[in-house]
């Protein structure tokens, strides 16, 4: 049997494999072609944009950190007009599904971006980024009240012809409440996680090393926590589309947030010193999928071993795995959550 690597997220949303790149990384695609054959793609989420230009963060944007990256961009992008007019068409060319990225500072901003950006050639789908200030709510984060990522969702959900992903960081209070919420209010999918804030120190120059000073942490240091997410929310909401991202850098990383209830996985951090990870992780999951005899990524979801499952009768497959999806799962969801 050969495996068919592509996916369907739903939504007339169809992958030619469960790898996408994330936010951020190929910009607004202007650099692509000398880094990477878009053709071989999944799909590209934009870099977060915005109504108006934004020149971005002051420098120092970027540093290392044990098995980590920490950054600070501030948004740079050309603004979702420019973006349109001059972006969008170099990244259509390719054929390859375009995800575009909105980040607003108020709901009005949220809703003029996703009115012009859904009905536009090659947009696949939409990814709200709640990570801005509010404006209206005092500069607080839009994911600090629940309300407002309801509003935005809402908003952004009923008059998208397109799938909107939200996409969620995992330090919620209750994640897997403000997930529902948000299928509930209309989003089609979720991308799980956010990058997850971090500081890092010059203890010789008594300075933090970013301008910010804090900044999003990605790379290996968060994909456990990116993991954790994803098994949580795909375990109460298990027909719900979930987009996996944090630290995923091999084919058996992306398997592995497969395995724990990820529709199709985003690269970020590995991209930065790899363009072709996306293609090279695909085809890791591929080989992964030929071994085991598994027909597809679908038939792979939300198949993690829960320990002590295994010891139960009857729950294994002939292949050795356990049978069913996450809605059969028997184990306990921490932290307050309510599948």
């Amino acid at each position: 049997m050969r495996p068919s690597v592509a996916v369907d997220l739903g939504g007339g949303l169809t992958l030619a494999h469960p790898v996408v790149a994330a936010s951020g990384c190929l910009g607004s695609g202007r650099d692509v072609p000398a880094l990477v054959d878009l053709h071989r793609l999944a799909a590209v989420v934009t870099r977060s944009l915005t109504r108006a230009p934004s020149k971005g963060a002051p420098t120092t944007r970027a540093a290392e950190t044990a098995s980590g990256f920490l950054s600070w961009v501030g948004l740079q992008n050309p603004g979702v007009e420019e973006f349109v007019e001059v972006d969008l068409p170099r990244l259509t060319r390719f054929g390859t599904p375009v995800i575009a990225s909105i980040a607003g500072s108020t709901l009005d901003e949220y809703v003029r971006m996703a009115s012009w950006l859904h009905v536009q050639p090659g947009i696949s789908g939409l990814e709200i980024y709640l990570g801005t200030p509010d404006h209206e709510r005092r500069g607080d984060p839009f994911f600090s009240h629940l309300e407002r990522i309801r509003e935005v969702v809402g908003t952004v959900s009923r008059l998208s012809r397109v799938p909107v992903f939200v996409k969620l960081p995992a330090l919620l209070p209750d994640l897997v409440a403000t997930a529902r919420a948000c299928v509930r209010d209309g989003a089609h999918g979720l991308t799980l996680i956010d990058a997850v804030p971090g500081l890092a120190v010059d203890a010789g120059r008594l300075r933090s090393k970013l301008a910010g000073p804090v900044g999003g942490l990605s790379g290996p240091a968060i994909k456990p926590i990116a993991l954790a997410a994803v098994y949580r929310v795909s375990s109460a909401l298990p027909d719900v589309p979930i987009m996996g991202v944090g630290g995923i850098a091999t084919g058996e990383d992306g398997v592995e947030f497969l395995l724990a209830g990820a529709t199709a996985v985003q690269v970020g951090t590995a991209m930065l010193v790899n363009p072709s990870a996306p293609v090279e992780i695909a085809r890791g999951i591929l080989t992964y999928l030929k071994d085991k005899g598994i027909g597809s990524p679908a038939e792979l979801r939300g198949r993690l071993r829960v320990r002590g499952d295994e010891e139960a009768p009857g729950r294994a497959d002939d292949d050795g795995m356990p049978g069913g999806t996450a809605a059969g799962r028997t184990g306990s969801v921490p932290w307050g959550s309510t599948p």
